[in-house]
């Protein structure tokens, strides 16, 4: 059950944009550059610099809890371009789970669901665009995992020999991205919040 006063945000983090408020370097672009978020709200998870999609904004500390608790489990969904036509073999690794490295251990993935698009999904064109390179061919995978260490995505996605180019989250559970922009921001009622989440 939601939090009645608690304010609740979900965002499409543009490329380049830290997940948090704060600036630690003058030329950094932060999500308050965004939107004027209330104060007091902070981002559940982070999505990195380079990566792209949905982030929630809340101030709700139990949605905080049940989220990034790791006894509580949800899929969270990407879509990744990667260098390189990855084939059954390293599909069925990332489903099996590969060892990555996290922090200075060696942590063995949950099995995630990976699958090869037949073409390139629907997505904003990247600011700045990815270089293309014309010797080296890409693809794009969607892939569903029920955790969220550090760097996951990417790491995965090398262990198996395929550097990834664009990483973008499009769904949390059942709350998805849907055509939301690079840069927008929607309020959304807690019930709503909650129900999509499954939680």
């Amino acid at each position: 059950m939601s939090d009645s006063l608690a304010r609740y945000f979900i965002l499409n983090k543009p490329y380049g944009v830290l997940s948090q408020f704060t600036r630690e370097e003058p030329r950094h672009r932060v999500l308050g550059d965004l939107y004027p978020f209330p104060p007091d709200v902070y981002p559940l998870g982070r999505l990195d610099q380079d990566s792209e999609g949905l982030l929630i904004v809340t101030d709700d500390k139990k949605l905080n809890h049940l989220l990034l608790d790791p006894a509580h489990r949800h899929r969270r969904t990407y879509l990744v371009q990667v260098e390189g036509i990855p084939g059954p073999e390293a599909l069925e690794q990332l489903y099996k789970g590969v060892v990555i490295r996290v922090g200075k251990k060696a942590h063995t993935t949950l099995p995630a669901r990976a699958r090869l698009l037949t073409a390139p999904p629907p997505v904003p064109e990247r600011d700045p665009p990815i270089r293309y390179r014309k010797s080296i061919p890409d693809s794009w995978l969607e892939l569903e995992l029920m955790e969220g260490k550090n760097r996951q995505v990417r790491r995965m996605c090398a262990a198996v020999g395929f550097p990834v180019l664009r990483l973008i989250r499009i769904r949390i559970e059942k709350l998805e991205l849907k055509d939301m922009q690079p840069g927008e921001v929607r309020e959304m009622k807690g019930k709503d919040m909650y129900r999509l989440l499954a939680l």
